[in-house]
This record gives structure tokens, sequence and C-alpha cells, in this order.
């Protein structure tokens, strides 16, 4: 289990001193990975004695044996890390160039730390669910409101939260069977937050794509997929975000190409009888 995997996993049952330190380290993983305990309770506000409670928490034996797994997460990153072209003589960088490559980067990170095997579980749980319920507010909104469109033309019983109205009714008909689906990146919305808790209560699993283990959504999911977002111009980029929503869809289309296809040319059949489209 990766680090920061670990610490998502234990994150709930920290004292709170502990949790301070943990997402510290997250958010500062390559700068702490040679900092001694002291430094790192230095820089978190706390004591070295909680620094040294957090690595047994997690199941180290000691501080250095949670220090090397930090450094191992760090090398296997900086060795996957998408490295940025320079600009060819002559030719300037461009703030179009930049955006592009970063986006670029963003992906072939996403690509290294990405677990396939929650990806496929995922994948089940969207397929055998009696029904699947998608959120994202504000920035969010349209990314799940592009997964819901492309996921009920895979499968029945998809429903996008609206932002308000409604919203109460279609979560008392989850179930322990239900999925909940949680787009959820900077700024993070607490009503985003609230139905999450709500579809919890109802028995329902939860998947988040967000930007962090954590995140409050992650925090509250069964499975959370992380993606770094694209900020460089003052606010974030979707397309991260909708190629990780789409390896869901790719997972689905290739467990269960029969029946999307059977459901796909009844698509076909009504979109041709309604002239939907220009041909």
């Amino acid at each position: 289990m990766s680090f920061e995997l670990l610490v998502k996993e234990s994150f709930t049952q920290l004292s709170s001193g502990q949790k301070k330190v943990a997402e510290y380290l997250l958010e500062n993983i390559e700068k702490v990975a040679f900092f001694t305990a002291v430094q790192i309770g230095r820089e978190a506000d706390v004591s070295e004695t909680t620094v040294i409670r957090l690595a047994y928490a997690l199941g180290f034996r000691g501080f250095s044996d949670m220090q090397a797994s930090i450094q191992q997460h760090v090398l296997e990153s900086s060795t996957s890390r998408f490295t940025e072209s320079a600009p060819l003589a002559g030719e300037e960088s461009s703030i179009f160039t930049r955006v592009i490559e970063r986006d670029f980067a963003i992906l072939r990170q996403t690509l290294h730390q990405l677990n396939q095997q929650d990806v496929w579980k995922a994948v089940d749980w969207l397929m055998e669910a009696d029904q699947v319920l998608i959120i994202g507010y504000r920035a969010s909104y349209a990314a799940a409101h592009w997964f819901t469109y492309y996921l009920s033309m895979i499968r029945k019983n998809v429903l996008l939260i609206p932002f308000n109205g409604e919203i109460e009714e279609r979560i008392v008909s989850l179930t322990d069977k239900s999925v909940v689906v949680a787009v959820s990146f900077p700024r993070y919305t607490k009503d985003t937050i609230r139905v999450v808790e709500a579809s919890k209560q109802m028995g329902a699993r939860i998947i988040a794509a967000t930007d962090r283990l954590l995140s409050p959504v992650s925090r509250l999911s069964d499975i959370a997929f992380t993606t770094e977002i694209n900020i460089e111009s003052g606010h974030y980029s979707n397309a991260s975000v909708i190629n990780l929503l789409n390896l869901l869809l790719a997972g689905i289309e290739e467990k269960n190409s029969t029946q999307t296809e059977t459901r796909m040319k009844k698509f076909e059949q009504l979109y041709s009888s309604w002239s939907t489209f220009v041909e």
C-alpha cells in the first residue's frame, strides 16, 4: 500500500495532532522526504513525539521506517514524472504551450498513481448498482454532468443530483446496492459533503473523484481517485478530471460490451426516427 493510501485508510483513527502531521506530510511530501522527526514536528507545529507516534499509528516499526516509505514514494513519483520539453531554438514558450504541457504532465502523473484494482472494483460497482447518483457542484458540475450523460448511455437509472430541489427525494431512494459518484475539487462545497454523508447513511457506496486523498469527500469515500488540476491560468482545467472519469466508462464498456452495444443501437434507432442530429 502506498504511503498516501495508508494515511487515508488510517486517517479517521488518528489523534488531532497526528492528523495535523499526516496532512502536512502529504501536502509537502517531497520537501520532507529527508527531514528528521524534529524538523517535521517544527514545520507541522507539533511535538517530535507526535510525529513518532504517527509512524506507529500507521503501522510502521518507527519513524525511520515511515521515512523510508516516504522516500520510496518520492523516488517512484520522480522517476515517472513527465519532463516538459524546452522550446526549440528561436521559439518562445507561450502561455498556451505551458498550459497544454502542464495538462500532459498531470495526465502522466495520474496514470502513474492510478490503482487499477480500484478502477475495476469501481467498474463492477457501477455495473451492478440498482441506481447511480452523481453529484458535482460549482466548478465540479461540468465534469459531473458529462459523466452522467455518458454513463446513462451505457446503463439505466443514472441521475445527476441538481443544485436545488429533489435532492432529498433522490437520496431517500438509495439502497445498499446503490452507488454515488462525487466529483469534488476546490473550492469544496458543503452541499457535496452533506449529500455524501446522507448517502452513506442510506447504505450507498461512495466513489470520489477529487484532487487529494485527504480532501473532505475522499475521507468519506469507499474508493477515491485523485488527479491534480491545472490552475496556472487562475482556474482549474477539467482535462484531467474528464480523463479520470473516462477510465471508468472505458472499463464498463470493456466488461459489458454486448449490453452496451445493444443499448447504443436502441439510442441510434431513436435518434434516427426523431432526426435528432444533422447527418
